[in-house]
């Protein structure tokens, strides 16, 4: 599968890549076809997650060409399997900008793929729009976060914890997969729960491989490290398919979410679609979009996708929600501009406005971060998950954090006079 690219989702070798994506069979030529290229694991650890993401961009491009196009052209996906390995995300982008010729590019979920392709698309000043939660500390010129920054959900978790409202957490495990979301994302809750002033020995951190099975011993320390008569919350920023036999062993050792509760950041709905969510009842999920949310938009958006993959059990998620915002911005942004060319497109995407699918309205701030709301659920016996506590406002995603001292000097501003992605702040 890794020598073929898939073309609005239907897999051709490298000389049908010209032909049509929308069963014309004749071959258009390259002028009047507008490339979007998806860059998401569809086998390995990761596709648990991504796979969905790949196809929420198909409808996207499905829908975009259902309604005219974009400046009169019609829209082409152009699909490649990273398969789950890092190093080969950056030969895949390349492919996908140098070969394939593509306008832009929605893609990656883990911090290490998106640290992998960002040279490439710096060298070659192309557009990457990526949809997952991150750890911050980054702002590209060519990337567009439309998932969470921490302010926008790992903190606001653990603020809800230590919250009479939350529980009144006093000890903390964190949790990761080990490469840099976990790590980075853990360094900020360590030293913010420090400055609240949680001591050291209240605090847990583990690390775990990609896809690591055997949990019974670290979820045994989990539950040791819980019971020394203080209220205890496990921070888990395990990703991929390693959530499925960690959530497992919390049932088998009987951790259920009144004694130990599990707040997760990268398990949403689509991840729970492949658990026996019984022992998972009452955990807790912190992301920017629930399935379960009630308004116009999500009721529209979960018909929308439904119809469009032929399967009513298939769910909706927070990365899914990310991928409308950043599609809908950069088609607006495009018709605004009236060209696909990448600097016309980056100044245009600044200020651009997309209605939230649970209520309210995204900006696109020049930090190339979204201001969005905050949300935090329970996980239900049907896998869905039912909101506990939101912010009221929409929060403004920062690209640096202020818990890391060398990050807490900087912003991040692409327009004038700063232009940069790391400055120092100014002095007043």
């Amino acid at each position: 599968m890794l020598g073929l690219r898939k073309v609005a989702g239907v897999i051709t070798g490298a000389a049908m890549l010209a032909t049509s994506a929308f069963g014309l069979g004749t071959a258009q030529a390259a002028d009047d076809v507008i490339k979007v290229g998806v860059l998401h694991s569809l086998s390995g650890t990761m596709a648990i997650s991504e796979t969905t993401l790949k196809d929420a961009v198909l409808m996207m491009v499905d829908d975009l060409n259902k309604n005219g196009g974009l400046l009169g052209k019609k829209v082409e996906a152009v699909v490649v399997d990273p398969a789950s390995n890092w190093p080969l995300f950056a030969e895949k982008a390349r492919e996908l900008i140098e070969v394939d010729k593509v306008d832009v590019v929605f893609g990656c979920w883990t911090s290490v793929s998106r640290k992998s392709v960002l040279p490439v698309f710096e060298e070659l000043n192309s557009m990457l729009f990526y949809p997952v939660q991150y750890e911050g500390e980054e702002s590209s010129r060519n990337v567009f976060y439309t998932g969470a920054a921490p302010n926008q959900q790992a903190i606001p978790a653990v603020e809800y914890l230590m919250s009479e409202e939350g529980g009144n957490v006093k000890r903390w495990v964190l949790a990761g997969t080990d490469y840099v979301y976990p790590r980075t994302t853990n360094k900020i809750l360590e030293s913010f729960l420090k400055s609240k002033g949680v001591a050291e020995e209240d605090i847990m951190i583990n690390y775990t491989p990609f896809g690591h099975s055997d949990w019974q011993t670290i979820v045994s320390d989990i539950k040791k490290f819980g019971s020394e008569g203080k209220k205890t919350a496990v921070v888990s920023t395990i990703n991929g398919d390693a959530n499925v036999p960690f959530y497992k062993e919390l049932g088998n050792q009987g951790i259920d979410a009144a004694d130990i509760p599990v707040v997760a950041f990268s398990v949403g709905e689509e991840e729970l679609a492949g658990l026996d969510t019984a022992p998972l009842v009452g955990h807790l999920a912190a992301w920017n979009y629930f399935m379960s949310v009630e308004s116009e938009e999500n009721d529209a958006f979960i018909k929308q996708w439904k119809a469009f993959i032929g399967d009513d059990k298939r769910v909706t998620n927070d990365p899914m929600e990310a991928t409308y915002i950043g599609f809908k911005m950069w088609t607006q942004a495009v018709e605004q501009a009236g060209t696909t060319d990448v600097d016309a497109v980056r100044q245009a995407m600044y200020g651009q406005k997309v209605k939230n699918l649970t209520g309210g309205t995204a900006v696109m701030n020049t930090n190339h971060h979204l201001s969005k709301p905050v949300l935090i659920g329970e996980i239900q016996d049907n896998g869905q998950i039912e909101t506990v506590w939101r912010t009221e406002d929409v929060v403004v995603g920062d690209a640096w954090s202020d818990y890391i001292p060398e990050s807490a000097k900087l912003i991040a501003d692409w327009t004038y006079p700063y232009v940069c992605g790391g400055c120092e702040k100014p002095m007043y």
